[in-house]
């Protein structure tokens, strides 16, 4: 049993990082949310409103199809990367010989910040000078507006996103497969289960823990996307990929209206924190299970 001394002795070791957290993370949180209340346009004009603008926003069909489009970029960008990711992490496991430079060559996406990564793309995906359009049309396929129509736009991004975390997934995944205790897989083949039988019912299994903290990571870290679609589309065309981010910085520093932004990102932090409790919760029964 731990003495008292002891436990004081921890809570003053984490005293500091508690004080950074709230005051980097609370205290803006807790602004924010209090500014919500208020019309605020960066200049003399601050007015209590109450919940005007929570009011205003849930009636605005531009924010529920930001809300939606929020979420469409979010789930197929996850599901794209998990399964593209523990793809390539199966193949290279198998690998015996070059998995080392198949790997490196794998994880350079993430050398790369999001907004290189978005510039990098606007200029490859470049409708007259870009080189994917330039190898369309040397194959007699007509070329691709990509990030300039609504029909392309969000698919685009989304596997913009996807080249650059689907590395994510694959070196976590692959550190997991290479991890697992032989036992159980010598004992399928054993069996008679072939590779297939093995991965699906040995494998991944095993790994169902790590599969679903990835999927934790990607949800969150998809929902709050904005360099990608910043450095790409800026939210267009029209607002074809805007998101909640976006939307948030938009209304701050395009039209000023900072206690819009404050509502917009306090109904977004409210529903990501839903979604991480949700997952949460699902964690603790998949190990009691």
């Amino acid at each position: 049993m731990p003495s008292a001394r002891s436990n004081r002795a921890a809570y003053f070791l984490i005293a500091p990082a508690i004080l950074i957290l709230a005051a980097t993370s609370l205290y803006p949180a807790i602004f924010s949310f209090a500014l919500s209340f208020f019309n605020w346009n960066w200049g003399l004009q601050f007015d209590f409103v109450g919940a005007r603008n929570y009011l205003d926003l849930f009636r605005s069909a531009e924010f529920w199809q930001v809300l939606y489009q929020t979420f469409v970029f979010a789930v197929v960008a996850t599901i794209l990367e998990l399964v593209l990711g523990i793809g390539l992490a199966v193949v290279v496991d198998r690998l015996r010989f070059g998995a080392s430079i198949i790997r490196t060559l794998l994880l350079t996406p993430l050398m790369v910040s999001g907004i290189i990564v978005a510039l990098m793309s606007k200029i490859v995906l470049d409708p007259m000078l870009g080189i994917v359009n330039y190898v369309l049309i040397s194959l007699g396929f007509p070329p691709s507006p990509f990030f300039g129509t609504t029909a392309t736009a969000m698919g685009t991004v989304i596997m913009v996103d996807a080249w650059w975390q689907t590395a994510f997934v694959f070196i976590i995944v692959l550190a997991g497969l290479q991890s697992l205790p032989q036992e159980p897989i010598e004992a399928a083949r054993v069996d008679g289960a072939g590779s297939l039988q093995t991965l699906f019912r040995v494998k991944l299994p095993m790994l169902r823990p790590v599969l679903f903290t990835i999927l934790i990571f990607r949800t969150i870290d998809t929902l709050k996307v904005f360099d990608i679609i910043f450095g790409t589309t800026g939210g267009g065309p029209q607002i074809a990929t805007e998101v909640m981010q976006t939307l948030a910085y938009r209304k701050a520093f395009s039209f000023l209206q900072m206690s819009e932004a404050m509502t917009v990102m306090v109904i977004f932090s409210v529903i990501v924190l839903a979604i991480s409790l949700v997952y949460m919760r699902l964690e603790e029964r998949m190990e009691r299970d």
